[in-house]
């Protein structure tokens, strides 16, 4: 049993001095505030839970900046998306591996513990399956289990380019698969991340790419455990979607399929009134990815209406463009400033903290879109912990609250001193434990790759 001792917590009940955290087996046996170190592990800092990432596209990590330049015509995220497909062409399955691993290293580093790996990438360059058809998933698994990041894998299940299950395009080979290849990729996957201790959930892409018969038939399947979707991202999608069935996105979804607890919403992005009460009513978390959402020109999302109504959400970073945890929140309120033309759009009480109301909410709604018993510094919990320098300038202003309100708006990325996933101590003094091998691995890539 290892015994950590921090000088600052934020525990469930709210913030503590001195606290001994017991662990055994990767979770948190017991804590105990106002303690003395007595030959605990002391680190010197403030305690966190670490945060879920809920959305990730590891390999697009590899692409990061790659899309700023403008085209012809107007850019938008179907432009995007083409650069996206010519990139994906070029890499191989150690390419991936590699990619995957420097983006959890930057995801520890900025503070997130665990991640759902919304993985879609599945074949060869020239769709072909591999002899193994779950080799990239395992290839995320991997590099997962070297960084020490906690993982949900989501192997995505992509059928159809288009509403009325249109045929896949010839940038949608690498990742297009009937029903039944699929659940055998799957159940390939399911093995190897339980051999590492991974959770496990299955993704269909999005209801444009996943027509009814084949989302009943994933689901059929798979009546347990996490599923993940991408719904209502842009406003052709909803178009798309009326012109094929007559209902928005959202609305068809609730229509045809038990949305609960076990659902993440990704994006839901374009919603109306009844959308958004159906959402938060149905335990379901929404799924944001704020820094992304910018960066492609998504558009707002309802959020103060969605959380006035009782809805659960978390936050993660999608296409990488800047892996930054608290930077995720921040984008969040950001955005409803922007659109509201107000300030602490999203703190709910008169006083309360901004900071720490989105960072108690996207704890919530991370720790339950992945599966994972982490969220919170309790016992019973996975001993995921991020470790803030408090000698940092930015956190001398204040205490308690004041922290998260400082972290999540006026820290860079260095404030992240120490991070432990199930007790692991994967990152010490703001950096990784093998940052120096997985970023040359990275660089190699990129270097191969060149310029596109």
């Amino acid at each position: 049993m290892a015994v950590l001792f921090f000088d600052h917590a934020f525990l469930p009940q709210g913030w503590s001095t001195g606290v001994r955290i017991d662990l055994e087996g990767g979770r948190i046996a017991a804590v105990t505030a106002q303690a003395r170190a007595d030959g605990a592990q002391h680190c010197r800092g403030i305690a966190l839970p670490g945060l879920p990432n809920l959305h990730s596209h590891t390999f697009q990590r590899g692409m990061a900046g790659l899309a700023e330049r403008r085209g012809d015509s107007e850019d938008n995220f179907w432009t995007w998306r083409q650069v996206m497909y010519h990139f994906l062409g070029l890499l191989t399955p150690d390419d991936i591996e590699a990619i995957a691993a420097f983006a959890f290293v930057e995801m520890l580093e900025s503070g997130f513990t665990s991640v759902a790996e919304f993985h879609y990438l599945h074949h060869a360059p020239d769709g072909r399956p591999y002899d193994n058809p779950a080799e990239l998933s395992e290839r995320i698994v991997a590099a997962a289990s070297a960084t020490g990041i906690g993982l949900t894998l989501l192997p995505v299940l992509y059928s159809a380019s288009g509403f009325g299950g249109a045929l896949t395009s010839d940038g949608q080979r690498r990742f297009s698969n009937s029903l039944d290849r699929f659940l055998d990729l799957a159940k390939r996957a399911e093995a190897s991340a339980g051999k590492h201790g991974f959770e496990f959930g299955v993704a269909p892409h999005s209801l444009r790419a996943a027509p009814p018969e084949t989302l009943k038939g994933l689901l059929t399947a798979y009546n347990s455990g996490p599923v993940h979707i991408h719904v209502a991202e842009q406003t052709r999608e909803v178009e798309d979607c009326v012109a094929w069935s007559g209902k928005r996105p959202i609305e068809w979804l609730f229509d045809n399929v038990r949305v609960d607890e076990r659902w993440c919403l990704i994006h839901a992005t374009h919603t109306n009134e009844t959308e958004i009460r159906l959402m938060a009513e149905s335990g379901a978390v929404v799924g944001r990815c704020p820094i992304t959402e910018a960066n492609l020109g998504d558009g707002i999302f309802a959020a103060k209406a969605y959380l006035e109504g009782g809805g659960l959400f978390g936050v993660g970073s999608d296409s990488q463009i800047d892996i930054d945890a608290p930077g995720e929140l921040r984008q969040l309120e950001y955005s409803q400033r922007l659109g509201h033309r107000a300030r602490n759009v999203l703190s709910t009480r008169s006083g309360s903290s901004t900071g720490r109301e989105l960072y108690d909410r996207a704890l919530a709604g991370g720790a339950q879109a992945l599966a994972r018993a982490a969220g919170s510094l309790a016992p019973g919990e996975l001993a995921d912990i991020v470790v803030l320098d408090s000698e940092h300038p930015n956190f001398a202003h204040g205490s308690a609250d004041r922290w998260l309100d400082a972290y999540l708006f006026t820290s860079p990325a260095n404030v992240v001193k120490d991070v432990f996933v199930a007790g692991q101590h994967v990152v010490r003094d703001g950096r990784h434990r093998d940052r120096e091998r997985v970023e040359k691995a990275y660089k190699c890539v990129l270097a191969r790759i060149g310029d596109i």
